[in-house]
């Protein structure tokens, strides 16, 4: 029998010992009327051996995170949501027989406590137990609190584990909720309004990427999982709604990386009768601010790299950042055929219907975009790479459109849209007919939306923000997984399979 299945089988027999002794493993009448942070402070004019002088008594609830037993006595830290706090149960107290039950209890149990509070010899606040009530019963053992869970697959995919033992797990996902709610305080307060959009879609549409495909029996069509919600949020500018957003999930049949995981929270917002310069405005202070916010100054360490948020952040245009950063001279960016060629002399793998847009925007990828580590904007994104954005009024082979990039990855996207539904579509019918072998590129136009166009959507201006990447970022994440509750992971038998094969 393997270590691990030894120790299941000792506990599940320990547990039916207990039962047999009246215990009630799973006790549902234990309300507590405290928090352990609320304690805390109770203690901070009490001496060595001193007791609360008023005697109140107090009742908690938690984890046991570690044990002590003595002959006669036995220390507990006990941990529920906002902290830890050490449990003093002693044998005259409770009475001989509770206690020598007490004493097979184990780590990982779940219990309540009633107590008065006192701090020991060595000045530690601690709980006097006067009563312990069973909660639930752990049949697993906690990972070694000096290792804690260091496999770093199994965080991933017991997250429940990595959660009780991994206090910086913990905070993390509390910044990230603490994010989301100052991104939504954020755009209520300039007047936007928070919508939702169907994420089963008959068409997918507002981004290029493979879907998830299902099917709906009752109205027998096919649907995708949306990969962006950015054409029926523009729907909404034509319906008169001028500033709206939405923070949901999208999804898209790709690869899994440190950045990229097939279900991500998007935050997409839209603004009638604004520019992207508008936005990039907006974009500045808003993510400047949060991060003050959260983490007390805009300067911040992201994997050992200094990164100052503090506005005012650089813009440059693409060509501008492939002639400064990447070296390409301005004469090779002027000349399509040049271009061309250096893409294809950088190894750059490009469709045969792929023009000096696509070649530009994928040598930028390879050159300048991991370079780029303090906010920059990047502006001008060509319009062959840009289906959904307006045309520059002067040079019309490039797009009113912006990138985000901090850290040497995209943060966010936006333009200022196209409303003109004509040109939307002959750009879409463009995009399908130089659709090539690209699946991501999906083979049937949304004529609805063109016809929602023809009603009229007044100027304006949208935009993404990953945010997942945004929490990254200020929780110095290494990886996407580190801020998703429940990545998705391969099989654990698959996993299982491929070592043996």
């Amino acid at each position: 029998m393997s270590e691990e299945n030894q120790t299941l089988t000792q506990r599940r027999e320990k547990a039916e010992s207990l039962a047999e002794l009246g215990v009630n493993l799973y006790s549902n009448s234990f309300k507590p009327a405290n928090a352990v942070q609320e304690l805390l402070p109770k203690g901070d004019g009490l001496a060595p051996q001193e007791a609360e002088p008023s005697g109140t008594s107090y009742s908690i609830a938690g984890r046991v995170m570690a044990m002590r037993k003595f002959g006669k006595a036995a220390f507990c830290t006990l941990s529920d949501k906002t902290g830890q706090i050490q449990l003093y149960i002693k044998k005259d107290i409770l009475g001989e027989d509770v206690f020598e039950t007490f004493k097979k209890w184990d780590i990982g149990d779940i219990i309540g406590v009633e107590g008065t509070l006192f701090k020991t010899k060595v000045g530690e606040l601690s709980v006097q137990a006067r009563q312990i009530t069973m909660i639930s019963k752990s049949l697993r053992p906690l990972p070694d609190k000096w290792h804690g869970l260091t496999d770093v697959e199994t965080r991933y995919r017991q997250r429940y584990v990595d959660l009780i033992v991994t206090p910086e797990s913990r905070e993390t996902f509390k910044k990230r909720v603490e994010i989301i709610r100052l991104v939504r305080d954020y755009l209520n307060s300039n007047d936007f309004m928070e919508v939702e959009t169907p994420m089963m879609q008959p068409i997918p549409g507002g981004a290029t990427a493979k879907p998830f495909q299902t099917y709906h029996n009752a109205l027998d069509m096919d649907l995708y999982l949306r990969i962006a919600p950015e054409l029926y949020l523009k729907r909404l500018l034509v319906g008169g709604f001028e500033r709206v957003f939405e923070i949901n999930r999208n999804f898209r049949n790709e690869g899994l990386s440190t950045r990229h995981n097939p279900e991500f929270t998007m935050l997409e917002f839209y603004q009638a009768y604004a520019t992207y310069e508008d936005l990039i405005s907006l974009t500045e202070d808003m993510v400047s601010s949060i991060c003050q916010k959260v983490n007390g100054t805009m300067k911040i360490s992201y994997q050992g790299t200094e990164v100052d948020l503090a506005p005012p952040w650089k813009t440059l245009s693409m060509d501008e950042a492939l002639m400064e950063i990447a070296g390409i001279d301005k004469e090779t960016l002027a000349d399509d055929s040049k271009v061309l060629a250096l893409a294809k002399q950088k190894g750059i793998q490009l469709e045969d219907q792929a023009g000096p847009g696509k070649a530009k925007t994928e040598l930028f990828e390879l050159l300048v975009e991991e370079k780029l580590i303090n906010p920059t904007f990047i502006t001008s994104y060509p319009t062959e790479v840009s289906p959904l954005a307006r045309r520059n009024e002067e040079d019309p082979t490039v797009t009113d459109r912006f990138e985000l990039f901090i850290t040497g990855r995209e943060l966010a996207n936006g333009f200022s849209e196209l409303n003109d539904p004509i040109d939307q579509l002959q750009r879409f019918e463009k995009q399908i007919a130089d659709r090539g072998d690209d699946d991501e590129i999906y083979p049937e136009l949304d004529a609805d939306y063109v016809r929602a166009l023809e009603y009229g959507m007044p100027s304006a201006a949208g935009e993404g923000i990953g945010i997942d990447r945004l929490v990254m970022l200020l929780t110095d994440a290494p990886s996407i997984r580190d801020v998703i509750l429940f990545p998705h992971l391969k099989p654990e038998t698959k996993l299982q399979q491929e070592k043996e094969d």
